[in-house]
């Protein structure tokens, strides 16, 4: 039950303000405000937002029911999660938070937001491959290799 609280929060915390605030200021400095409207923008912003946000949440709660850990990197999960999303590719959750971010921007139609999200995503790749993979390496050995060797970075589907 610990785990499901600490992942609650921080998931809350890095939501609020990586997903949310941010874009929310950008949206505010550059003056956009909510559309009145409602047209093919507008509902495509709103499906893939939708569709990135639910993969988001479904990685959050697998890494604290399957990897009984949180998404920070502070606490990390304590089991190598590779089921659900991970089984398909190893960075879902990132992809669905691009994919949110996405959504904002096309329902906006602010190509700010779209900036953000490229600018973030090239942060988060660095993260990547500079921490995040060679702490799972060190902490899960072999089966994190294995893992690495059959599921790809980015791109859904197995490689072997």
């Amino acid at each position: 039950m610990l785990v499901l609280i600490r992942t609650i929060v921080y998931a809350s915390v890095f939501t609020g303000i990586v997903l949310i605030v941010l874009p929310q200021q950008i949206l505010r400095y550059i003056g956009i405000t909510p559309q009145e409207t409602i047209g093919l923008l507008q509902i495509s912003g709103i499906a893939v937002g939708l569709v990135g946000g639910t993969v988001a949440l479904w990685c959050v709660f697998a890494f604290a029911f399957i990897g009984r850990g949180t998404p920070a990197p502070f606490d990390p999960p304590r089991c190598l999660v590779i089921r659900g999303p991970y089984r398909y590719v190893r960075n879902p959750m990132y992809i669905g938070a691009g994919m949110f971010l996405s959504g904002i921007g096309l329902y906006f139609e602010a190509p700010e937001i779209l900036l953000y999200t490229v600018i973030l995503w090239l942060i988060v790749h660095l993260f990547i491959i500079f921490y995040e993979e060679p702490v799972l390496k060190r902490l899960f050995g072999a089966e994190y290799e294995s893992y690495r060797n059959s599921v790809r970075r980015w791109l859904p589907g197995r490689i072997k």
